[in-house]
């Protein structure tokens, strides 16, 4: 009994050493000053305007006409918080279907689908793709912890991000 009550206390802190089950409050710089740290958030599918004979039929209909989903919308959050944290909150109030997968090997999850139009629906090398102020960091995005002022915005591809211009963060 002593050794199981031992092994729970050893657990308690080494949870309250490494941060497990505490909320991820880092202090992020508050850059212009007014007290609020926030973001905008913009998803784009207009790579596929020029490629619809690639999306089956009955997506095309998916696509908006200027190829925007959700236009840049400024977003307050909380330090710590990720491009995914940010992403899932604005999407369920907006009410843009979404799905995801966890993708734990990569300490992140991957993004499957936005407003119905999914991965490889433009072929096999294509599928949606997020950069942050105009860099494709090249890691999940709920990996990516937020900062003041940063521009997030999901882009499908068509070409693994030849056809964004992705330069990826080495």
């Amino acid at each position: 009994m002593k050794r199981i009550v031992k092994v729970m206390i050893l657990v308690l802190v080494l949870s309250m050493l490494c941060g497990c089950g505490k909320a991820n409050t880092a202090k992020v710089a508050d850059t212009n000053g007014d007290g609020k740290l926030t973001c905008t958030l913009e998803i784009r599918c207009d790579t596929l305007l020029t490629q619809l004979d690639k999306v089956p039929a009955e997506k095309v209909t998916l696509v908006p006409e200027d190829g925007i989903m959700l236009a840049a919308t400024e977003v307050e959050f909380t330090g710590g918080e990720s491009v995914f944290d940010v992403f899932r909150k604005v999407l369920r109030e907006e009410k843009i279907h979404f799905e995801y997968v966890d993708a734990s090997a990569y300490d992140s999850v991957y993004i499957e689908g936005i407003g119905n139009i999914y991965e490889f629906d433009c072929g096999p090398q294509s599928g949606w793709m997020f950069s942050v102020n105009d860099v494709y960091p090249g890691l999940g995005c709920s990996a990516y912890t937020l900062a003041d002022g940063d521009v997030i915005v999901f882009h499908y591809t068509c070409d693994l991000g030849a056809d964004l211009g992705a330069d990826y963060e080495k």
